[in-house]
């Protein structure tokens, strides 16, 4: 699962792009201009940016170069009806990472997007990730421990591949809301505790040596030892 930032000014468009990738599995805020994009880009951090390039107000290649003046390194595609040499020369240009032109086929977007973030670093999307006895499948939505499957919520589900891919560092509710939860949601740090304490009980079957560790004050670790 990754965060993806859309940014499209067509609604039919964007709203197929979105539906397909919330079906991958991906976490999208969608919006259709640069300004909607910029008050997420100072609330909200993100795997990947895809950013249609002739926008209302700032364009996608002012949100490029604003990102990459700002020290950004997250993944950006362009997708935009823009097909000449010069076009994609200036994408690149402003530190872009990849650029679809349209129309498209949304599986080819979408292999695009694993591409990038397979190459983003502490991003890994490998087809397992393992920590203990622990054993997730993100392509799969699938959770192991000592090699029996257990079910979990798609909450639950991202907030553990969240700190499975994140071992030993802390993370407080506020952040974990930032990252796994949609801007839509009424959700509070209380659901993102709640959501935590039902992981626990399913993962954490040996109290002496939990997986999930409070800190107190402080947020959730997940110790890989």
């Amino acid at each position: 699962m990754a965060k993806v930032l859309l940014v499209e000014d067509d609604s039919e468009i964007r709203e197929q792009i979105a539906l397909w990738l919330r079906r991958e599995q991906h976490l999208v805020e969608a919006v259709g201009s640069g300004e909607d994009a910029d008050a997420f880009l100072e609330q909200r951090s993100f795997d990947i940016y895809v950013f249609d390039w002739d926008l209302p107000g700032k364009s996608g290649l002012e949100l490029c170069k604003q990102q990459r003046a700002k020290g950004d390194g997250t993944p950006i595609l362009f997708l935009t009806g823009r097909a000449s040499l010069q076009d994609k020369g200036a994408g690149f240009e402003s530190g872009a990472d990849d650029y679809l032109t349209k129309p498209f086929a949304l599986p080819e977007l979408g292999f695009r997007i694993k591409a990038l973030l397979r190459r983003a670093p502490g991003y890994q999307d490998d087809g397992q990730i393992k920590v203990r006895n622990l054993l997730l499948f993100p392509n799969k939505f699938q959770v192991q421990l000592n090699g029996a499957e257990i079910k979990l919520l798609p909450k639950e589900f991202a907030v553990l591949e969240f700190l499975m891919r994140h071992p030993g560092e802390v993370f407080s509710p506020e952040v974990l809301l930032n990252r796994i939860w949609s801007s839509d949601s009424s959700a509070s740090p209380e659901a993102v505790s709640v959501c935590v304490r039902r992981l626990r009980k399913k993962v954490d079957i040996d109290a002496t040596h939990p997986l999930i560790n409070n800190v107190h004050g402080v947020g959730y670790r997940l110790d890989p030892s």
